[in-house]
């Protein structure tokens, strides 16, 4: 299934839907924060393409052969602008992504490895030593995705969002 998705980089015309995209899924995880509890996080969702004005960042998107995004998730090749909480930003040498998103029909056919698998592959092209990530329990299908593709736990680059425990991930590269 997944062979009949290809994964480029986000156009900005398509960003309003990227963020519309994202606002559904991470609203609808159960667990997560919702709209009303952390507005300024659903306002960046819904305006992701602001990102992008950031050097070397990026939004990969995976697109099927009739043209419909599946899934997205936000690269940055430079962690300082990562926007996370905790010290991750201040990691050197490493790039990152967040935001990774499916959408519920695209959902158990791979589209999420594929676009981690994306973002492993231009932080090598960077030659950059690691790439970090970030995840809560409310995530678990990820999470478990994440360490069957070697990322490991990295407790100092934890923070809390609001009331939310948030996760570091780190894979050496």
């Amino acid at each position: 299934m997944i062979d009949n998705y290809i994964i480029r980089s986000a156009t900005p015309d398509e960003f309003s839907l990227i963020g519309r995209l994202m606002v559904k899924v991470y609203s609808g995880l159960e667990g997560f924060p919702k709209e009303s509890e952390q507005p300024n996080y659903y306002r960046m969702l819904a305006n992701v393409g602001e990102l992008t004005t950031k050097p070397d960042t990026d939004i990969l998107v995976a697109v099927s052969l009739t043209g419909t995004i599946a899934g997205a998730v936000v690269y940055f090749g430079d962690m300082k602008y990562y926007g996370s909480g905790g010290t991750a930003t201040q990691e050197q040498n490493a790039a990152g992504f967040r935001l990774l998103a499916v959408d519920d029909l695209a959902r158990g056919q791979g589209i999420g490895k594929l676009l981690t698998l994306a973002c492993i592959k231009k932080a090598k092209e960077q030659k950059l030593l690691q790439l970090i990530i970030h995840t809560t329990m409310a995530m678990q299908t990820a999470w478990k995705m994440y360490e069957s593709l070697g990322f490991k736990r990295s407790e100092d680059l934890d923070f809390m969002q609001g009331e939310l425990p948030v996760f570091g991930f780190r894979l050496m590269l």
